[in-house]
């Protein structure tokens, strides 16, 4: 399954499967007095076939911290990232993560993606982002999630894990920008 996103921005986007239908919608205020959060909404198959608008229900949220760890919530349960989906490695860059069904995973951040695999001895990738391409090399693309059809039934975990992995790896790169700029203008 292919879940295209609107925006590369997970924030605030909306997550369509092959045939164009909405999935998924992410939703986060620019301006919030409290602290910033993220909502994830599933749509809701419509039973009603007169009315044509899709319905949302929230599935997720994701209470960003400026500093410790932010919180989680799925269907209810509320989980801090400390524990639910802790760093690993020399710089963070993995997050590792039990399913609903009680599987390990392992998210892996790379510079320009996001990895999904089982954290096992297989390592069998499950899940693989996609930034946009422009068609300049190769066919042209919109940002997407690529999602192994054995993850269907953890579908909700994979999406709210995923918004999160990217925030983070966006962040990461963009610091690396940045950096990148401060170290050239000091050259």
């Amino acid at each position: 399954m292919r879940l295209t996103l609107s925006s590369e921005f997970v924030l605030n986007t909306v997550m369509t499967n092959e045939s164009g239908q909405v999935l998924y919608r992410t939703s986060t205020p620019k301006f919030r007095l409290k602290g910033r959060s993220t909502t994830i909404y599933k749509v809701v198959p419509n039973t009603d076939p007169s009315d044509m608008q899709d319905r949302f229900e929230t599935i997720g949220e994701i209470e960003w911290q400026m500093f410790g760890p932010a919180t989680m919530r799925l269907h209810g349960k509320e989980m801090n990232t400390n524990q639910f989906i802790p760093r690993h490695g020399v710089r963070g860059r993995k997050r590792t993560f039990t399913g609903p069904d009680g599987r390990p995973y392992r998210w892996d951040m790379r510079y320009t993606v996001v990895v999904l695999s089982d954290n096992d001895s297989t390592r069998r990738e499950l899940a693989r982002s996609h930034r946009r391409s422009l068609g300049i090399i190769g066919p042209k693309r919109e940002p997407s999630l690529e999602i192994h059809p054995d993850l269907m039934p953890i579908l909700d975990t994979v999406v709210l894990t995923f918004v999160y992995v990217e925030k983070l790896r966006m962040e990461k790169a963009g610091k690396r920008k940045r950096g990148d700029v401060k170290v050239a203008r000091d050259a």
